[in-house]
């Protein structure tokens, strides 16, 4: 990947540019699914924190589960999710817009003081398209946008996953070399300058597998 090819994964339809990975062990839950699910989606995070070098615990210290993933059939049932709106600012007329627009899925993070990913909500309305898709594929594909801050605008064009030619839905490998140098131990947890583009580049060109 070139330097301007990565900078477009991180700058935002407002021009900005914000990197940003985890600055702590990542402590999945997931609501509302079976056991076989949940297996395959905390599989998909034990994977990418592999890929990445990062660690995952069974719990935070601070707020037991940092990752909340909640699988539904409509925006409302997060109404009576208990003290869910303790967690989401603005929850209900968040509720409101994304069932107004026909939304399936929605993500909101949280930082700490340096602005490292300190928690993250993703939200899953399984609707006839969410349904349709094969549980390793829904579960990589959402792991993979809560491992690091992209821009709003990253995957519009093209998914982070690709198909293998024997049906397989794997990570494609230049998105996986990104996380990797995202996670790099001489990269920051947080960059607002488009230079950091260049220096993720580097890391990528310098790696082993590149």
């Amino acid at each position: 990947m070139i330097p301007d090819d990565i900078a477009a994964r991180f700058t935002r339809s407002d021009g900005s540019y914000l990197c940003a990975r985890w600055g702590r062990p990542i402590a999945p839950i997931v609501f509302g699914v079976d056991d076989a699910t949940l297996a395959v989606v905390k599989g998909a995070f034990e994977a990418l924190c592999a890929l990445a070098g990062h660690q995952m615990a069974e719990t935070d210290p601070e707020l037991g589960a940092n990752v909340m993933v909640f699988f539904f059939r409509d925006w409302q049932e997060l109404l009576q999710v208990p003290d869910l709106d303790r967690l989401i600012d603005g929850l209900e007329p968040l509720v409101a817009r994304l069932s107004g627009s026909g939304a399936n899925q929605y993500r909101v993070f949280r930082f700490d003081a340096s602005g490292a990913i300190r928690a993250c909500f993703v939200f899953l309305r399984m609707d006839d398209a969410l349904s349709a898709m094969p549980a390793e594929t829904l579960a990589l594909n959402q792991v993979v946008q809560t491992m690091v801050l992209w821009s709003d605008t990253a995957f519009t064009d093209r998914s982070p996953l690709g198909r293998l030619g024997d049906g397989r839905v794997v990570l494609r490998p230049e998105i996986g070399a990104l996380i990797r140098a995202v996670y790099d131990s001489v990269m920051p947890a947080v960059a607002q300058d488009r230079s950091h583009a260049l220096r993720l580049a580097a890391r990528i060109a310098a790696s082993p597998s590149a």
